[in-house]
């Protein structure tokens, strides 16, 4: 592993063009502006370098120097950490704690849903109605917390916001609507978050045609 790893000099990043976790790094990076080469992985065909470098054979995966790591919270957590500035978590050890409670709750719960809707061949099956019914309901429960500061619980752009973004940019791909009066809200949100220029740069051609 650690060969393959070390023939790379520039971050890696291997990432599918329209996976939202893929996506979820990229937010980050672009953030960051950090210099990375990014290996798009299309279709069913791994590169060899994936294959040897991830036991699990998944995206997104990063490899820095010797270091690869294959899971999007624990690449966007070293990513913040290596590179600080800014910073997309806080420093308060209990306000971290809620930031990474609202990361787990987000993963658990609309993340979960998002994958009976990308793997769903046919977007008219009983689960993937079930799982938009679920998604849009879960996200319009939320909208007095996006209404509430500039960012999800923050008035700072943070992990969170690059974890929800993904799902957000993808709602119109998924069929799902958000009507108002909870609408509003998240309506402002995105154009917050998508009027980022990370955020903008963090886009494939791909995704912007989901939007």
């Amino acid at each position: 592993m650690a060969v393959v790893a070390n023939r790379r000099s520039v971050m890696t990043l291997f990432s599918r063009p329209t996976c939202p976790y893929s996506h979820r790094v990229r937010i980050v990076l672009a953030e960051k502006n950090i210099n990375v080469e990014i290996v798009d992985v299309e279709g069913a065909n791994l590169s060899e370098d994936l294959l040897d470098l991830n036991p699990y054979n998944s995206v997104p995966t990063l490899v820095d120097r010797d270091l690869v790591l294959y899971d999007s919270r624990v690449i966007v957590e070293y990513l913040d950490e290596r590179f600080p500035h800014p910073p997309l978590m806080p420093v308060d050890p209990v306000t971290r704690a809620q930031f990474r409670l609202a990361l787990y709750r987000i993963e658990r719960d609309w993340y979960g849903l998002v994958d009976d809707l990308e793997g769903a061949s046919d977007k008219g099956t009983k689960r993937a109605s079930k799982a938009r019914r679920i998604l849009r309901d879960s996200i319009l429960s939320s909208a007095e917390v996006f209404g509430a500061k500039n960012f999800f619980i923050s008035d700072e752009f943070s992990l969170v916001d690059a974890t929800i973004a993904p799902i957000i940019w993808r709602l119109p791909h998924y069929g799902i609507e958000l009507p108002d009066p909870q609408g509003k809200a998240i309506a402002k949100y995105e154009d917050r978050v998508f009027a980022r220029p990370s955020f903008q740069a963090s886009l494939t051609e791909l995704e912007r045609e989901l939007h």
